[in-house]
């Protein structure tokens, strides 16, 4: 978030019980300024709580669209469509459906079934590996990485092996592959995380040895202690601003895990945070009074916004490493509200929660809901079985008679399966991601519900592939694109590349297995998005929302059928 970005800010409506500031599009955090261990730059950390769901019935803000209308009408529109294909259907054949389909996702169930019931409970042995870590017994950098990675590939190669001994059809086959990666990138998550914050922990003590010793100099810790509490009451003194309030809060609210979050300059984090706080005078009061009177908890983990009382010490060389173990001490704390520290984290229990969560990020803590409402559960089981239903039919109906052979016109099947396919996708999108995922968020207590962004106003395809699905995006930008830039010192270009390699090479992967050829027709356009993106950054397609909009839709509606004609007929 920038400077501009803070003076487009929607107008605050109230004081979230958390101290953030909500808005019409949501909750607004800022933390105080802190420095920045790598640049010594004042920073601070901006992050933004995401809304419901769009297409939630929960979701005030989608409620008052003057869109919703049309979400209506799509639905009655699809029932009448499909209504009147099982009478034309039952006329014709005797019945709405052949079933034909419903032998082919039969067949074989309960072995499925049980080989996806292995798969979810071996996920199980990264909580051994984890406690190892914890302890001491393997370093993760490298001795764990290795493992983890050693141990991800004979997950996927096993599944993938499965599938071709159980000569499953390409429904079978095509699920367990796509769950066994969705475990795999849940595993790598957790891993990756419980390992870099035993490096974090490492680094502390380093930094708590050294901050010990660099005491020694100036009469020893309670000393120093006793040195620099004097000077933040000298400095509260001058500056008439108390530690606990003002333009810069200290005791920054807590900070929900699984939200937007960006830094910023501290300049500009101020503007925003005054013009936060000028909307809300009295619920800045209140909240300020609220932390004033808060009791102190005498082994508090210190943190950027809860920093070790050493970083306001005259010198400069004590200050600047309290300031850092600070910062690595934040790391390993949730931002509350149970403020979980790393490694009391690591068990069973946590790690079954996390994998209810349909997240593929771990965090120490994410935003959580108080209970569970039974009804929306219903609602969202109802809405999966009825959908699934209409996604049967359109399969069965518009796609498998007219899936194509080698000798029949090119053109003729892409006309021909493009609305279908289209549909089917609109179906499976809603299933998955509106249904599936916010009935497990609800069943885990899981609050952010943002699992796919306005995707259908993309005007480029990397718009498209950051909304359509903000799980996997929010995994290849954590643990792909960001940790290759932080491990291998890659620039943006070339990270963005290795990300766009890496999900090119598994989709391929998947079509391999449904398909049981090897085509890489998919794996090439997923790579054609790279020249696509630089071109829709050109002035005169960016320019023109309209334009880009339009070619995104044409692509999509072309991209399916495509696929489905090169990899069945070709």
């Amino acid at each position: 978030m920038s400077s501009d970005d803070a003076a487009a800010i929607p107008p605050v409506t109230s004081r979230t019980a958390s101290g953030g500031f909500s808005t019409s599009d949501g909750t607004i955090y800022v933390s105080k300024p802190f420095r920045s261990r790598a640049s010594k730059r004042l920073r601070a950390l901006v992050t933004f709580a995401p809304r419901n769901s769009h297409f939630d019935i929960n979701n005030e803000r989608s409620g008052t669209n003057e869109f919703r209308g049309f979400f209506s009408l799509f639905w009655i529109s699809i029932f009448i469509f499909m209504v009147r294909t099982y009478i034309a259907s039952w006329e014709s054949y005797g019945s709405p459906l052949n079933f034909q389909f419903a032998t082919l996702l039969s067949r074989d169930a309960m072995t499925l079934a049980l080989s996806d019931a292995v798969l979810v409970g071996s996920t199980a042995l990264c909580v051994p590996f984890a406690k190892a870590i914890s302890k001491g017994w393997i370093r993760y950098y490298w001795t764990g990485v290795v493992i983890q990675h050693t141990f991800q590939t004979t997950v996927l190669f096993i599944a993938i092996n499965w599938t071709f001994n159980r000569q499953w059809p390409w429904v079978q086959s095509g699920f367990l592959t796509l769950h066994s990666l969705v475990m795999i990138m849940k595993m790598h998550s957790y891993m990756s995380v419980n390992g870099y914050l035993q490096h974090v922990t490492e680094q502390s003590k380093q930094l708590l040895d050294a901050l010990r010793k660099a005491t020694t100099r100036v009469g020893g810790w309670d000393q120093a202690v006793s040195d620099a509490s004097a000077r933040r009451a000298e400095l509260d003194a001058s500056t008439n601003v108390s530690s606990t309030a003002g333009s810069s809060p200290t005791a920054t609210p807590p900070i929900p895990n699984g939200v937007q979050g960006s830094y910023m300059d501290a300049d500009a984090a101020s503007v925003l945070r005054r013009r936060l706080f000028a909307a809300s005078v009295e619920s800045q009061r209140n909240a300020q009074s609220e932390t004033k009177s808060a009791p102190e908890t005498k082994n508090k983990v210190p943190s950027p916004a809860d920093p070790h009382p050493l970083i306001d010490h005259p010198d400069e060389e004590i200050s600047d490493l309290a300031k850092e173990y600070s910062e690595l001490q934040g790391e390993l704390r949730s931002p509350g509200p149970e403020y979980v520290v790393w490694p009391n984290n690591i068990s069973l229990k946590n790690f079954a929660v996390y994998q209810l969560i349909p997240t593929l990020v771990y965090e120490l803590e994410y935003p959580r809901t108080d209970r569970i409402r039974p009804l929306y559960v219903f609602e969202k089981t109802v809405a999966t079985f009825g959908t699934f239903a209409l996604l049967y039919s359109v399969t069965e109906t518009f796609i498998l008679p007219r899936c194509p052979t080698a000798s029949d016109s090119f053109f003729r099947a892409l006309l021909d399966l493009s609305l279908p396919f289209m549909l089917a996708y609109l179906l499976l999108f809603y299933i998955i991601f509106e249904c599936i995922c916010n009935a497990f968020a609800e069943l885990s207590y899981f609050a952010d519900r943002q699992f796919y962004d306005d995707w259908w106003n993309s005007t480029s395809w990397d718009e498209f592939s950051r909304k359509w699905n903000k799980p996997v995006h929010s995994f290849l930008l954590r643990h792909v694109y960001a940790s290759t830039m932080a491990s291998y010192k890659l620039s943006r270009s070339s990270a963005m590349f290795i990300t766009f390699l890496l999900s090119a090479c598994v989709h391929e992967l998947v079509m391999v297995v449904v398909t049981q050829k090897i085509r890489m027709y998919l794996f090439l356009m997923q790579l054609i998005q790279i020249p696509m993106i630089a071109i829709s950054r050109t002035p005169f397609i960016r320019d023109n929302k309209l334009l880009g909009n339009v070619v995104f839709w044409l692509g999509l509606y072309a991209g399916f059928p495509l696929l489905c004609v090169a990899y069945v007929a070709y």
